[in-house]
This record gives structure tokens, sequence and C-alpha cells, in this order.
């Protein structure tokens, strides 16, 4: 069951496929500092899914915070955290159009509309 105040983002980019092993094989070894990052700025049960065919990468976390806006804009701020960014921002693909990378104006991953949950309980 989720923490009332948690907020749960989906967000999708596109692979490029010639980046497809460097990408797993960077995320199989996440640098320290980036996840360090994540965790002081509240960032909780993180995962990130790789559908081949259509190269979507999908994305998914919970934000257990009070100022989502904030703690983002301070990920963001973090200099391990923008180095990791300079690697993995050209191996992606933006749907957000005119995205140029995780640093610029525009969002990189694109966030998704939740449309169903189901947190369990008595039938």
């Amino acid at each position: 069951m989720s923490i009332p105040h948690t907020k749960r983002v989906c967000q999708i980019i596109k692979l490029k496929p010639e980046h497809e092993a460097e990408y797993k094989a960077l995320h199989a070894n996440v640098w320290p500092g980036v996840l360090a990052a994540l965790a002081r700025h509240h960032i909780t049960d993180y995962s990130i899914h790789y559908y081949p065919p259509l190269r979507l990468l999908v994305a998914h976390f919970k934000y257990t915070g009070a100022d989502y806006d904030a703690d983002m804009r301070r990920i963001a701020a973090d200099p391990e955290t923008q180095r990791w960014w300079r690697v993995t921002d050209g191996m992606q693909e933006s749907f957000v159009e005119g995205a140029t990378g995780s640093t610029g104006e525009l969002p990189w991953w694109q966030e998704l509309e939740e449309v169903f949950r189901f947190e369990g309980g008595a039938a």
C-alpha cells in the first residue's frame, strides 16, 4: 500500500538501438553518487524496464517528499547526476517535442498519465 503522500511517476523515452548493451551495462552498476542524489531527494522504488520491439524505456518511481518540483531541481543541480546524464542522454530519443536533454527547459522523459491503480485489499 502506498504512503498517502506518495506521488507515483511513470515516464517513457526511446533507447537508440546501437546503445542497448551499453545502457544496460551502465544501469547494472549505477554510480553511487547518482543513487545518493535520488535517495536524498525522496525518490524510492525506482525501476526502468525495456521493451525492445519499440525501443521503449519505461521508468517508474515513487516520490515521498513534500515538494516534488524543488526536489527535481535539486537532483538536476547535482554534479554527479549531471555527469550521468551527459553519458546517458546521447543514448536516448525523447518523445517531448523540442527537448534537448535532461538539463534542458523541457522534460527529457515523457511523463505518463496514470489511468488505473489497484493497491490490494479485501475483495
